[in-house]
């Protein structure tokens, strides 16, 4: 299978991984500085706050999911006919 990416395709790639290389450098560099160290609170903080965002994330994608595949979104509408497409 070959790919084949217009001109457009190709420089939007060139642009998001000058983007992502930039950023990398730009972290590696403000890591290596040393002027911004953090004591054990902030590791514990860091730590917590990581924790509690993917708990909520993850638990309100399962929520999504739930209400997705159980027909809970379709409840949400009365007004919608059902026999007409919808544009």
């Amino acid at each position: 299978m070959r790919w084949r990416l217009s001109i457009g395709e190709t420089l939007l790639l060139i642009a998001l991984v000058s983007i992502l290389v930039l950023t990398l450098l730009w972290a590696w560099f403000v890591w290596n500085t040393g002027e911004n160290l953090m004591d054990k609170h902030g590791w514990i903080a860091l730590g917590l706050g990581t924790f509690f965002s993917l708990l909520i994330g993850c638990g309100l994608m399962a929520l999504m999911f739930f209400s997705s595949r159980t027909g809970h979104d379709e409840a949400a509408d009365p007004f919608r006919d059902r026999d007409k497409p919808h544009r």
